[in-house]
């Protein structure tokens, strides 16, 4: 398998300060806003963005975590028994403007599930999705993001990972890995 890196750490950096200066234009002082990270690599990105969001003077931010293991529609058709991450929403939702935020949009079928999932909550008066990469071209579901850090065309068979600093990877770091084509 063919990886080519698409983003290395700085530009990671640099996407993930356009995104947070797109929500500060759009949900000023985010009074009303909750940023909900999808388990479980989109808390990654969550987390550097609100980071990020209450460096640049944003004030008590409300965030969580869902997790959507039991709304997926794949969830019984697994080899392996799924293991649950936690979810942790310590807000009432209903009337508020919810951002889920994720690493990589590809089916769309993850966003689907969150959307099933948050109404445990409350019900959202909008809803918003951020992801960092967006697999355009290979949408099961007519889900689109608000807010993209960078676009990739892709092919069937090709994967795209993000990894973050950490015992698993040297650097930020997202990645292109080119699969078998037909």
């Amino acid at each position: 398998m063919n990886r080519k890196k698409l983003l290395n750490a700085r530009s990671i950096e640099i996407t993930l300060n356009r995104l947070a200066q797109q929500l500060i234009e759009n949900h000023g002082d985010f009074k009303n806003t909750v940023i909900i990270g999808l388990q479980s690599r989109g808390i990654h990105v969550m987390h550097q963005l609100v980071g990020i969001l209450e460096s640049s003077g944003v004030k008590d931010l409300a965030h969580g975590t869902l997790d959507i293991t039991f709304f997926r529609d794949d969830f019984r058709r697994r080899d392996a028994p799924l293991q649950p991450s936690m979810t942790k929403i310590d807000v009432l939702l209903e009337g508020k403007k919810v951002v889920f935020v994720d690493d990589v949009l590809f089916t769309g079928r993850s966003v689907r599930s969150a959307m099933d999932a948050i109404q445990s909550f409350g019900r959202p008066s909008e809803i918003e999705l951020l992801v960092l990469i967006d697999r355009r071209f290979s949408r099961e579901l007519p889900i689109q993001p608000d807010y993209v850090g960078r676009q990739v065309d892709s092919l069937d068979g090709d994967r795209v990972s993000v990894e973050w600093q950490g015992p698993e990877a040297k650097e930020n770091a997202v990645y292109l890995e080119i699969g078998e084509h037909e």
